[in-house]
């Protein structure tokens, strides 16, 4: 039975003041710690037992408070696409694998291509703090919350509602090249190899998002679904072997 497109509905791509603020936080938080993280982290120490601890409260802070916003923002959205994907569960439950499997071999194509990975700031940082804090804590952070408030931004606002005032593959490539600008923020040194692999994930995602008719909650599972495979990842490795992988790493 051929099922009929949802109806259009303009008004849940105009900008809210609830996007503004969203955006407005993220962006402000994120430029922070990008320009003076290490001024701030001692202080931030000073009020957590340990420095893993002191980052998963920033992270838990961030995220939360960004994510709740976000919800809100995007609650009408959410629901519709929710009902859009539950009319083909099966379609769901398939490409969300495959898609996650397309972009890994994305990233290890154009990984190799580049001359080899260079791990990031962002990811080194994240890395030491799965190898101290429980999974537990770790999960809802990285594969339930971060990945819907950086869909919602980078998809939903960058190219959902920007698309309506600018060109929609420009809205795309700048979705592309700012999530994955994001990622490696603070560096030293900004190489390409550094964001080779984000720039693979955030094309897989822009893709996946127009090839489901802009369906943010198809985005965030994949998104989700490649953060929780990394976490297993991570955390089935003993720490000393996961050490010896990253030193032999190129």
């Amino acid at each position: 039975m051929h099922r009929k497109p949802p109806a259009p509905q303009p008004e849940l791509y105009r900008y809210s003041a609830l996007d503004f603020t969203a955006v407005g936080l993220y962006v402000a938080v994120a430029g922070l710690f990008a320009v003076a993280g290490e001024l701030l982290a001692p202080f931030i120490r000073q009020l957590a037992p340990s420095p893993a601890a002191a980052s998963y409260a920033v992270n838990l802070i961030f995220y939360g408070s960004i994510g709740i916003l976000a919800l809100a923002a995007a609650r009408r959205v959410v629901v519709r696409d929710l009902r859009v994907l539950s009319t083909r569960p099966w379609f769901t439950l398939l490409m969300v694998p495959a898609a996650v499997v397309a972009m890994m071999i994305l990233t290890a194509v154009v990984v190799t291509a580049g001359g080899g990975v260079q791990t990031s700031a962002n990811q080194a940082g994240l890395q030491a703090l799965m190898q101290q804090v429980p999974a537990w804590l770790i999960a809802p952070v990285l594969v339930v919350v971060g990945p819907f408030v950086e869909e919602y931004i980078f998809r939903h606002l960058l190219i959902g509602k920007l698309s309506r005032r600018l060109n929609i593959w420009l809205c795309c490539a700048l979705s592309v090249v700012l999530f994955a600008s994001i990622h490696i923020a603070g560096q030293e040194a900004i190489t390409l190899n550094a964001l080779l692999p984000y720039l693979a994930m955030g094309a897989t995602l822009v893709f996946v998002y127009m090839w489901t008719g802009k369906n943010l909650m198809f985005s965030y599972f994949v998104h989700a679904a490649k953060n929780l495979l990394a976490v297993i990842f991570i955390y089935a490795i003993p720490p000393e072997l996961f050490e010896q992988l990253q030193q032999v790493q190129p």
